[in-house]
């Protein structure tokens, strides 16, 4: 079964056909119905590794994330397959783990498969290993660490609003012992977090030290937690780099019988789905997924359909935003943390 038997029973020619399957927006509509009612009677599945080499277009366009386990990350993967389905396009979908050996071998799957852009949202990218698809011409997103060459696109993260809203919060419920939990300072989007914590404080001329680094998981929430109190002395109110850190503060909070929020404060940072049924609710910043995966999917339909030697990078924006939910309170009062029972930790 092949395009010259579609066109035989449609009564069009082999082009017409061709143009109807891949969607050429010129195909008169009629003929293209015709086409199409042929097409499902006879069960026919175009080749797309021809279609491919004929218009030097794969439609498959690569994505590339940290964490598939991570809860932050399926939904930006969802919203992105929605929007390639859409647009009649397939994704290749690889995870790197924060293996730099695995990402190496993800850019090389990407190439052999000449997909048509790559979207890389990892908040962490090998700068050595750039070169291997932007010598191909390949379009690529990045968030906030791509460079600023032709046909690479940026979604530059606003972190400092959200912040700055959540320290405002805390600061309007007094507090003034407010600690910050870091991500891995090794990636830029954690130091990018903690220099808008630092901003945002010296704004309302609150000094603190109160800062240790965490690895944006539970388990290193749960240890931050722990680090804070020895190493400074409990805090009012927690604000941390993600969602997974601010969860594992709860935890451990509740091992150690330290009542959220009368007693400490806690905000994360992401708006992870979780975060509304955590106990209680999280109060967090959002840098919503949906945007940011509809950001990367339109930056890339926008490179690919401009590929001339002379186009300039471009630059998209994700604005963040707190979200008030349940775990932040007043800061207790001296009296308040000498009357509150505890636990032998």
């Amino acid at each position: 079964m092949d395009i010259r038997e579609i066109a035989r029973r449609a009564k069009v020619s082999t082009a017409t056909v061709s143009r109807a399957i891949n969607r050429v927006p010129t195909v008169d509509p009629q003929l293209s119905k015709r086409v199409w009612r042929v097409v499902e009677e006879l069960g026919y599945f175009p080749n797309t590794q021809a279609r491919a080499l004929v218009s030097g277009r794969s439609r498959i366009f690569g994505l590339i994330v940290s964490e598939i386990t991570n809860p932050f990350f399926p939904e930006i993967v969802q919203t992105f397959e929605n929007l390639a389905v859409e647009n009649n396009y397939e994704i290749l979908l690889t995870s790197t783990v924060h293996d730099p050996r695995r990402m190496e071998l993800s850019v090389r799957r990407m190439i052999e498969r000449r997909v048509d852009g790559v979207a890389i949202l990892t908040f962490g990218m090998e700068e050595s290993l750039l070169q291997h698809l932007r010598f191909r011409q390949v379009p690529l997103v990045f968030v906030d660490v791509g460079p600023d060459t032709p046909h690479v696109a940026n979604i530059r993260i606003d972190y400092l609003s959200g912040i700055r809203q959540a320290v405002q919060h805390l600061a309007a419920l007094r507090h003034t012992r407010i600690a910050f939990i870091t991500g891995p300072l090794r990636l830029k989007s954690a130091l990018a977090r903690k220099t808008a914590f630092l901003q945002s404080m010296s704004e309302i001329g609150i000094p603190t030290n109160l800062i240790t680094e965490g690895d944006h998981t539970m388990e290193g929430g749960m240890s931050a937690l722990t680090k804070l109190i020895a190493v400074h002395g409990r805090p009012t109110a927690i604000l941390c780099s993600n969602d997974m850190t601010a969860i594992g503060v709860l935890r451990e909070a509740f091992e150690r019988d330290i009542r959220i929020p009368s007693e400490l404060s806690v905000i994360g940072f992401d708006d992870i789905r979780l975060a509304q049924f955590t106990t209680p609710p999280l109060t967090t910043v959002q840098m919503s997924q949906t945007e940011l995966a509809r950001l990367a999917f339109q930056a890339l339909m926008n490179e690919v359909g401009q590929m001339s030697e002379d186009h300039q990078a471009s630059e998209y924006r994700l604005t963040t935003n707190l979200i008030l939910r349940r775990s932040t309170a007043l800061a207790p009062t001296t009296s308040d943390r000498k009357k509150a029972p505890r636990k032998p930790v």
